[in-house]
């Protein structure tokens, strides 16, 4: 079957509301930081504002299991590095010797109050397969452990970090609140809540898509739950816009390495605390974040749940990326020759001593002879090619033809008047008819905006760049709304792919529903195709089929970046 993307993540939310930043100085082991945490669990509210309804299980403490690098489990998982140690469990670095890559692994004593439903929690997870959530492995109870693995995304960073480096830009805080607010709707569409989704728990990958760690997991680990989860999620991507804003904490207080609001001062829009902020997002965040008697600026609805603030976002105008910035060219420097040194007094050349001449070329005997070699072959071949030139001149005039007369230009090798001109997608639809039938349908926008940094991804394959010799292929129905003409179509992959141009019969009142239905056009391979066929086309339903994989982390995966269609 084919299987999600197997990179893996860091664990290092599971050491509180602290970022891992901000206990660098105080502990490697995270001692300090662990102690810390459980005392901020039994005595003090949750820092970060969010505790609508939200509460912790007050259990003793509890040790974690005695484990050290190296350890195995299942003979199978090698424990690398102790990244979290608290309150009865700890979280690893690992490698999953079996397939040879890294793992998350957390562990905590079958025994453990919460270890029944954290096991719960991750096989709910497990379950629900969505790419744009780091992906539950395994969850196992065994030799009186209870463990869950987990992906480790090694080339993805942290939102802390991104929120420590300033404010993001308009495009990248609504990329931010779009797909978080898209992944959690999912979510909860499926009966999973998060509860603990800080600035640690969110992760941008290096083609800009971001995933989302420890959903249930992370909040079962620490006994947390909600009398109104989608509440709680909700304002949590609320307060998390606003800090990517404002590169400040909706609160009063201080919490994962972000100033927070000013006391008594109560929960004031972004674009009042920082210049500059987009007037549309700093709305969506006020709406998200309304709680106390706090509404937006303009007196909007609040939005209560993950899916009311995916379509307020989705309502928004789209904020286009910002356009690269060039470097000045340098500063053009003049000659002495351009300047011109007409009128000037000119320096006299100091008087040195004559140099000695070289002796004037070819006036030896030998280089005298030389002369009337090549002068004599400059000769001959003139000759000859006077002779030929005369030769032709004379067949010409022997063999002339009566001038043929131009023929009009048949209707045949004119072009179409319309063609060249951009052909509008309507709709699309993914297409995998040999498989389960849908891949990632809600990322279909992405592969015709015109952005060429966001992308529809497939599943991932595992073993043969053929889609794991499981299927012939995937790819997504482009539907432009009328019969048109199709002259060519541009598609830009993230990897080299094959690919295939396919077209429903110009009389097809409705998109056909397999391969076959389709004739094909047009096949290419490469991260940026051109797939033209012999003559335009006419037709509704254009169907761009992929028929190999680029190499992924953990197997095979194709990425359409853009696509567009010219008549």
């Amino acid at each position: 079957m084919a299987e999600r993307s197997t990179a893996a993540v860091d664990v290092a939310d599971n050491s509180g509301d602290d970022p891992l930043t901000a206990q660098a100085d105080t502990a490697a082991t995270d001692g300090v930081a662990d102690t810390q945490d459980m005392a901020e669990q039994a005595s003090a509210p949750d820092k970060d504002g969010g505790d609508d309804g939200k509460k912790g299980d007050v259990h003793p403490v509890i040790e974690a299991p005695d484990l050290h690098s190296g350890h195995k489990l299942a003979k199978r998982y090698r424990l690398e590095e102790c990244v979290t140690r608290l309150d009865g469990f700890s979280s690893w670095r690992a490698v999953d010797e079996k397939l040879r890559r890294a793992v998350g692994v957390h562990v905590l004593p079958a025994d453990h109050p919460r270890a029944r439903s954290v096991l719960a929690a991750a096989r709910s997870a497990a379950l629900l397969g969505d790419p744009r959530f780091v992906q539950v492995l395994d969850a196992v109870e065994e030799n009186d452990l209870v463990y869950v693995v987990h992906e480790w995304l090694p080339d993805s960073t942290e939102l802390t970090a991104l929120l420590a480096a300033g404010p993001m830009e308009p495009h990248d805080a609504y990329q931010l609140v779009s797909q978080v607010s898209q992944a959690m709707a999912a979510a909860h569409r499926e009966g999973l809540a998060h509860l603990r989704l800080t600035p640690s728990a969110v992760l941008r990958s290096s083609t800009g898509q971001y995933r989302i760690r420890g959903l249930a997991v992370n909040a079962a680990l620490r006994g947390i739950s909600a009398e109104r989860p989608q509440r709680t999620d909700t304002e949590a991507i609320g307060a998390l816009l606003y800090a990517a804003l404002t590169q400040r904490w909706p609160y009063d207080s201080d919490a994962y390495g972000l100033t927070g609001l000013p006391k008594d001062v109560g929960l004031i829009a972004p674009d009042q605390v920082r210049a500059g902020v987009h007037r549309g997002l700093s709305e969506i965040a006020m709406r998200a974040l309304a709680n106390d008697g706090a509404t937006a600026s303009r007196q909007e609805p609040p939005c209560t749940t993950p899916d009311e603030l995916a379509k307020a976002v989705a309502a928004m105008p789209r904020i286009r990326p910002p356009e690269p910035e060039f470097p000045a060219p340098a500063e053009y420097q003049r000659t002495t020759y351009q300047q011109g040194t007409y009128g000037r007094q000119q320096t006299r050349p100091s008087v040195t001593q004559p140099l000695p001449q070289p002796p004037a070329p070819l006036q030896s005997r030998t280089g005298r002879a030389l002369k009337w070699a090549v002068s004599a072959l400059l000769i001959a071949a003139l000759g000859l090619g006077s002779w030929q030139v005369a030769d032709k001149l004379l067949d010409r005039n022997k063999d002339k033809e009566p001038p043929r007369t131009t023929q009009p230009e048949t209707t045949e090798n004119k072009q179409p008047e319309n063609s060249g001109q951009p052909v509008k997608i309507v709709e699309a639809y993914d297409f995998d008819p040999l498989g389960d039938g849908s891949e990632n349908h809600s990322q279909i926008e992405s592969a015709y905006d015109g952005d060429p940094s966001t992308s529809w991804p497939t599943s991932n394959y595992r073993d043969y760049p053929k889609f794991g010799n499981l299927k012939e292929g995937v790819g997504l129905v482009l539907d432009l709304g009328k019969v048109q003409q199709v002259g060519k179509v541009e598609v830009t992959f993230q990897g080299a792919t094959s690919v295939e141009l396919r077209t429903a019969p110009e009389s097809a009142d409705s998109r056909p529903g397999a391969p076959g239905e389709y004739a094909t056009q047009a096949s290419e391979k490469g991260s940026h195709v051109t797939l033209s066929p012999d003559k335009p086309v006419k037709t509704r339903y254009v169907l761009v089929w992929l028929t190999e994989l680029p190499s992924a982390v953990g197997g095979y995966r194709g990425q359409i970046a853009d696509i567009k269609i010219t008549s």
